[in-house]
């Protein structure tokens, strides 16, 4: 596949990582993969790259290669919170939910994000340990009090431990006004 055009006068993999992320996007992960290849070339050692070109393997279904992206980040960089988080992400696809809760709990070691609080929160949902999932959900809600995603799986989560009150509290929320992301 052909590099774009614009490629030729760009200079830095700075610049070359973001027409990166607006190829990914645009819908046009394989267009991306491409231009992080040409990026990582000039830059090996810059764990944003391996990321970015993780979530376009992602987005293109190559699961084993973006793994193996965030996997690189993370060997760069170990505190890497976003390359935590989107490995977790891999792991719960592949149906490895205690490796999935382990990298998501190391990305949370760096950053407490709702997003990722969130995607544990489901990963112990999964196992049915739903006090474990309520917490996440509840932190996960307080960080951003309308993320649909956590007060939709919080409601299930107290449905499940039996506290309607509370699962009727999420569910008037998501009434208020929360939007899906």
């Amino acid at each position: 596949m052909a590099l774009p055009v614009i490629l030729f006068f760009m200079e830095t993999s700075s610049e070359l990582n973001g027409i990166g992320i607006a190829l990914t996007q645009a819908g046009k992960p394989f267009e991306a993969i491409a231009v992080f290849d040409k990026a990582i070339s000039l830059d090996k050692d810059n764990p944003v790259l391996y990321l970015n070109k993780g979530l376009s393997e992602q987005k293109a279904g190559n699961y084993e290669a973006a793994a193996g992206c965030f996997e690189k980040a993370i060997e760069l960089r170990s505190d890497f919170s976003d390359a935590w988080a989107a490995l977790g992400l891999v792991y719960y696809e592949a149906g490895q939910l205690e490796t999935a809760k382990r990298c998501y709990a190391r990305a949370l070691e760096g950053e407490r994000e709702s997003e990722t609080l969130n995607n544990l929160g489901v990963v112990y949902f999964n196992q049915a340990r739903y006090e474990d999932a309520r917490r996440c959900f509840e932190e996960a809600a307080a960080l951003s009090p309308f993320f649909y995603d956590a007060l939709y799986n919080l409601r299930d989560a107290c449905a499940e431990l039996n506290d309607f009150q509370a699962a009727a509290e999420a569910e008037r929320l998501l009434k208020l006004g929360a939007t899906p992301r």
